[in-house]
């Protein structure tokens, strides 16, 4: 991944981690739920093409 996503998905995660407590021992599961929520945000974006899968 390029530098910028992994820093929204990095801000994502950590938001998430904190409004859950910040849990100990669950960083992979807070930065997949926040790749998943990014991607999901962006498919419903309207300046999504189809070449930008």
């Amino acid at each position: 991944m390029n530098n910028r996503i992994d820093e929204a998905v990095a801000t994502r995660a950590y938001e998430l981690w904190e409004k859950a407590g910040k849990p100990e021992g669950r960083d992979e599961d807070f930065w997949r739920l926040a790749e998943q929520e990014l991607l999901n945000e962006d498919r419903g974006s309207p300046m999504r093409t189809p070449d930008t899968l």
